[in-house]
């Protein structure tokens, strides 16, 4: 049984993969096929599904919807709780959407304070005070926002957003749109000669200018206002910008213009969903899905491939067998069992390869290289160390790359987890002007100068770790630790040096200048000059073991701030803005690397592995090597 444990648990989890490939059946309204229709919103082509996905993560930071009914625990996907927003919004605003955790903010609104999820009707009568608050908070820095201040804008915004999806396919107080829309078509003639009349100072029909003023400003809101754009230009060759909003298209009726087929279906889709009738939907949907495809068929197809990549969730599918191998990894350490180690082994190999899937995919639908912004950095990071810790894992069979390569794995994946509750993943970044040749190398050299940078920062923890509170860290094993995190500091100065040379180049291209003390820049070249300290000290005999040890745990500080801290300075062409999360867990990983180094400077005898043993000699990096374990499958 123990020697085929490593395999059942691959197939596992394998198996709970592949059933993202084969989801079940729907019955009523095809609520996933709609959520595969594109449209266009952060200057991009997405399906409905990622506009779904993208404002739960920004209102609710999830994915889905999730509460206690009558009948018990209630469930509703992002498509499906995009429907009723867009449709059926009375129902909608009555869904626990909205996430509050300020304590103080559930006080002024007078909001039970042992619940966190709350619906719009519980905030509709209170938006005037949210209102205020925001207008005043608006003139203070992020950086100095208290923590009630935060949760106030984070509410704001999540309140603007759902608001103008409600107003995105359907006017509101809206029954039977196809209905109201031929109503309008019908009433525009007299409409609009009445208001001439009115403008040449003539008599005029009261009630027929009445009933258009109504309406127009309706459709006007809805135009300003909507927060995608649905409705395809009338000729494919068109450009993204010819794309509008339903409202837009209706307006164009009173200048002349003519009403997109797209409106008239989304009309009959709305009509239908509120008459709950499934069967004339999901007609309307098939036809107007035949229609788009005649005409915007790369459009449809980049529909779909999202739709089925934001279904697969790669990344919360490898995140979850990282922790599952670092479990195991731990435990192969305490009763030193092959077959746990092994089961790691091949759990993370399976998870680097649906990691790998992800970051494909993302490259496809994109079609750029795999790191654009700061949530692709995260990423490839862990991407990048996981190959490390596996080499590692493969090279001397100890259990202890298996334990690197799933925890940067797993963690890297949780900050870009995190990184995309502020919304789309796929827009690019400010700075990032083009992709050329330079750019893709550029961002693939200095990520993975990242990586093998934070490999070998985790390396020296597990060292220190392991000499301070066991007995397990032998002449042997320190010396091949120390050659292991020398080796992976040469490989981090090479690709940090490269990639920053390559930045001046695409810099130069993009900018006109190769170099401009950017703080980014500034903070690539502290990742190079730092490693190259290292390997200077280590070869020099400046450091023993210990000291290359800690200052490899240093170089996890100095390339987090390059990573995040540069860009919430507010200056420079990579400024991407102050993250308030983000900067308080960069601080607390800034404090724990310094703890870890402090206890690092600990003499001999507060170290379990090291009492009793005389003082270490110095020695060269090459002096001796971790001694390789002879299985291996």
């Amino acid at each position: 049984m123990k020697k085929w444990l490593p395999w059942i648990l691959v197939a596992a989890m394998a198996a709970w993969v592949v059933t993202a490939l084969f989801p079940p059946p729907e019955k009523g309204f095809q609520a996933r096929e709609f959520g595969q229709l594109p449209v266009l919103l952060n200057g991009r082509i997405q399906p409905f599904d990622s506009v779904a996905r993208n404002s739960l993560l920004q209102i609710r930071t999830k994915q889905s919807l999730v509460w206690s009914g009558e009948t018990g625990s209630e469930h509703l996907t992002a498509s499906q709780w995009l429907l009723e927003v867009l449709m059926k919004s009375e129902v909608a605003d009555t869904r626990p959407a909205f996430r509050i955790d300020s304590p103080e903010l559930l006080g002024m609104l007078k909001l039970p304070e042992k619940e966190k999820y709350f619906s719009f009707n519980q905030l509709k009568d209170k938006l005037d005070d949210i209102e205020r608050q925001s207008d005043r908070i608006q003139g203070v820095e992020p950086a100095h926002r208290t923590p009630f201040e935060k949760q106030v804008m984070r509410l704001q915004n999540a309140l603007v957003l759902y608001q103008r999806l409600k107003i995105t396919l359907r006017p509101p107080n809206s029954d039977d749109f196809t209905a109201e829309l031929a109503q309008f078509q019908k009433a525009l003639g007299p409409g609009l000669a009445a208001v001439r009349a009115r403008e040449a100072g003539q008599k005029y029909d009261e009630q027929a200018f009445g009933d258009f003023i109504q309406s127009f400003s309706v459709f006007n809101d809805m135009a300003r206002y909507a927060y995608a754009l649905v409705v395809p230009p009338p000729n494919p060759e068109a450009s993204r910008d010819a794309w509008e909003t339903v409202g837009t298209n209706v307006m164009r009726l009173a200048h002349g213009g003519t009403l997109s087929p797209a409106v008239q279906s989304y009309a009959a889709l709305v009509t239908a969903y509120r008459a709950n009738q499934p069967g004339q939907f999901n007609a309307a949907l098939d036809s107007y899905r035949q229609w788009l495809g005649e005409r915007f068929a790369p459009e449809v197809k980049k529909g779909q491939r999202e739709f089925f990549y934001n279904g697969f969730q790669a990344f919360y599918k490898a995140l979850v067998i990282y922790v599952l191998a670092f479990v195991l990894a731990c435990v192969s350490w305490f009763n030193r069992s092959e077959v746990l180690r092994r089961s790691a082994f091949y759990l993370i190999v399976l998870a680097w390869i649906i990691h790998t899937v992800g970051i494909g995919f993302r490259m496809v639908l994109e079609g750029r290289p795999p790191v654009t912004n700061l949530y692709s950095s995260a990423v490839f990071i862990g991407w990048a160390a996981a190959i490390l810790g596996l080499a590692l894992e493969r090279l001397y069979r100890d259990g202890l790359g298996a334990a690197i390569a799933s925890l940067v794995g797993f963690v890297t994946l949780v900050i870009a987890h995190n990184l995309a509750l502020a919304g789309d993943t796929m827009e690019m970044l400010r700075a990032v002007l083009d992709t050329n040749f330079w750019l893709a190398t550029h961002v693939v050299a200095v990520t993975l100068g990242y990586s093998a940078t934070f490999v070998a920062g985790m390396l020296a923890i597990f060292y220190l770790i392991r000499g301070l509170f066991t007995s397990t860290l032998d002449k042997d094993t320190s010396k091949g630790l120390a050659r292991m995190v020398y080796g992976i500091v040469c490989f981090a100065t090479l690709f940090s040096f490269t990639g920053t040379v390559l930045g001046g180049i695409w810099a130069d291209q993009s900018w006109g200048r190769f170099w401009g003390w950017d703080p980014k820049e500034n903070g690539a070249l502290l990742i190079v000059l730092w490693n190259a300290a290292i390997l200077h000290a280590r070869w020099g005999g400046l450091v023993r073991e210990r000291g290359l040890m800690n200052m490899a745990i240093f170089g996890n500080i100095v390339t987090s701030w390059s990573w995040f801290g540069v860009n919430m300075l507010g200056v420079g062409l990579h400024a991407y803005g102050f993250m308030d999360a983000a900067f308080k867990w960069l601080m607390i990983f800034v404090g724990s690397q310094v703890a870890l180094i402090a206890l690092g400077l600990l003499p001999d005898r507060y170290w379990k592995s090291f009492q009793g043993r005389s003082p270490q000699p110095a020695a060269a990096p090459a002096a001796s090597g971790l001694k390789r374990r002879p299985a291996a499958a």
